[in-house]
């Protein structure tokens, strides 16, 4: 798929990611069902925008990188730190979170893996409709 092609996906993505999390945040009721999703869709979002901002790297890099990511940033809130900062500024939680579990770790590996995976079909299934020689409309003779 061209990396412009990828980027405009990923950041189509993106945005439906962020906003499918801001409604499991703020309106659906706390459970661990929200909780699975909210972890699973904030490593999507990372995904996504390593993508936009790197479209050429391949699936499984990006995989890595967001998921080593979320990884990260769930054991930064062992420290207790994240917590002090979004005491601060409340929106650090939605990026930082706010206390350690263990679980996120395992959720956040299959999200990334799922988020791999799906951006391979999404290519392969956008790259079949743009015809040899990349670009649409580019083929001067039927071949035959």
């Amino acid at each position: 798929m061209p990396p412009t092609r990828r980027r405009v996906i990923a950041l189509l993505a993106l945005v439906a990611v962020v906003a499918a999390g801001l409604v499991v945040h703020l309106v659906l009721p706390s459970s661990v069902a929200t909780d699975i999703a909210g972890d699973a869709l904030y490593t999507v979002a990372v995904y996504a925008g390593v993508v936009v901002l790197v479209p050429r790297l391949q699936p499984w890099a990006v995989g890595l990188i967001a998921g080593g990511w979320s990884v990260a940033v769930e054991l930064f809130q062992a420290t207790g730190i994240p917590l002090e900062l979004a005491e601060r500024f409340r929106p650090l939680a939605l990026v930082f979170g706010t206390g350690f579990d263990a679980r996120d770790l395992v959720v956040y590996v299959c999200a990334a893996v799922i988020a791999v995976a799906a951006d391979v079909v999404v290519g392969r299934a956008v790259g079949r409709s743009v015809p040899a020689g990349g670009r649409e409309g580019s083929r001067l003779l039927p071949r035959g």
